[in-house]
C-alpha cells in the first residue's frame, strides 16, 4: 500500500508537533494543512514541507488526495469536523477528547461504521510502549497485589481561553483530567463498582478543580486530582502490598520507577527514544487503516466510549453542561 497522505486541520502548537511527527514516521506523508487563514496555512506548509495549504477547512475536506485528517482544533469543534471528514470519505484521527460527550462519539463511530472509515481519538497515553510493560510488571507481582492508585494532573491555566470558556468546552476535566483517568484505566481496567466525586466550578461554569475516587469490583481504589487553577504536577503512583510503581509525567511516561516495600528503588525502566511521543498513535492508525480496521488495538471504541461516559457522569454530578448540550 502506498503511503497515507495525512493533512492537518488546524495550525496551532499541537498541529506543529504532529507535523514534526508525520515527517519522521514511515508509512505516512505530510500532505497538507488547513487553517481559516490561507497565509497561516501557507506559512505552516512551507515550514514543514507540506505540498498543500488550504485556506478553509472545506477545501481540505474536498481535497481528493488526502487520506487521513488529523484534527488539532479546540475540542468543542471536534465532532463537527470529524463528521465532515467522514462524510467526505476521509479517515480521521481526532485530538483528545475526541468529542465533548459520549453521544457525539457514538454518532461518529456509527457514521464511520456506515462509511467503512477509520476514526479514533489521539489520546497518546494509550499508545505508549511502556503501557504493555506496566501491565506485565503489575501481573508479575513485582509490587505484590496492587491495592491503591493516585494520579494527579494540574497547572495554573489562567488566561487560556480554551480552558476557561464554556463555548470552547473548557474546564480541567476534558483537557487535563482525561490523562489520569486514562492511566487508571490502563492500570486497573474498567470493572468499576463505585464513583465519588466533587468538582468546583468557575464563575463561567466550567470545572476549576476536582477530586474523584473510583472503587473497583475487586476492592482496589484509585483517586484522581485535576486542576486548572493549581500546580498539582503530573504523576501517577500504583501502590501494592509489597511496593509501588511511579509514572511521571502522567500523559507521556518517560520511565517507570519500581520501589520495594521499604521504599528502595528496585528497577527503573526508561521509554525508548521518541520523535515526539505522538508517533505511536500515528503508527497504530496506519496499521489499522492498512488492515481495513475501523479502530486501533490500543484504543478500541469500547474503551473510548467508556471514558466519555465516565466524564459525562462526572460533569453531571458537578452540574456542568456545555452550550448546546441537552
Amino acid at each position: 500500500m502506498s503511503e497515507l497522505k495525512v493533512s492537518i486541520l488546524g495550525a496551532g502548537n499541537i498541529a506543529k508537533t504532529m507535523a514534526r511527527t508525520v515527517q519522521a514516521v514511515e508509512g505516512v506523508t505530510l500532505w497538507g494543512v488547513a487553517s481559516r487563514s490561507l497565509d497561516k496555512a501557507e506559512e505552516f506548509a512551507a515550514k514543514f514541507g507540506a505540498p498543500r495549504a488550504f485556506g478553509s477547512y472545506e477545501e481540505l475536506y474536498e481535497d481528493p488526495d488526502t487520506d487521513l485528517i488529523y484534527i488539532a482544533t479546540p475540542h468543542m469543534f471536534h465532532f463537527e469536523q470529524a463528521r465532515e471528514a467522514l462524510l467526505h470519505g476521509k479517515h480521521a484521527l481526532c485530538e483528545k477528547p475526541m468529542t465533548i460527550n459520549a453521544a457525539q462519539a457514538e454518532e461518529l463511530f456509527a457514521l464511520a461504521e456506515e462509511r467503512g472509515l477509520f476514526v479514533s481519538e489521539a489520546i497518546w497515553t494509550r499508545y505508549l510502549p511502556l503501557g504493555s510493560t506496566l501491565r506485565e510488571k503489575l501481573e508479575s507481582g513485582v509490587i505484590g497485589t496492587p491495592k491503591v492508585m493516585t494520579a494527579n494532573y494540574g497547572f495554573n491555566c489562567a488566561g487560556v481561553p480554551r480552558m476557561e470558556e464554556p463555548s470552547l468546552a473548557g474546564g480541567a476535566l476534558l483537557d487535563l483530567g482525561i490523562y489520569p483517568l486514562t492511566v487508571i484505566s490502563m492500570a486497573f481496567g474498567e470493572e468499576i463498582s463505585g464513583m465519588q466525586t466533587t468538582g468546583v466550578l468557575t464563575e463561567k461554569g466550567v470545572d476549576a478543580h476536582s477530586v474523584t475516587t473510583l472503587t473497583f469490583e475487586d476492592g482496589r481504589m484509585a483517586t484522581v486530582f485535576t486542576a486548572m487553577d493549581a500546580t498539582l504536577g503530573s504523576k501517577a503512583v500504583i501502590y501494592g502490598d509489597a511496593g509501588r510503581i511511579e509514572l511521571n509525567p502522567v500523559c507521556n511516561w518517560n520511565r517507570l520507577d519500581i520501589y520495594d516495600g521499604s521504599g528502595r528503588i528496585k528497577e527503573r525502566i526508561s521509554c525508548p527514544q521518541q520523535i515526539t511521543g505522538f508517533e505511536y498513535e500515528v503508527q497504530a492508525a496506519v496499521k489499522a487503516i492498512e488492515a481495513g480496521a475501523l479502530e486501533t488495538e490500543e484504543a478500541p471504541r469500547s474503551l473510548l466510549l467508556a471514558m466519555m461516559r465516565r466524564m459525562d457522569s462526572l460533569r453531571s454530578i458537578w452540574g456542568m453542561r456545555y452550550p448546546g448540550e441537552e
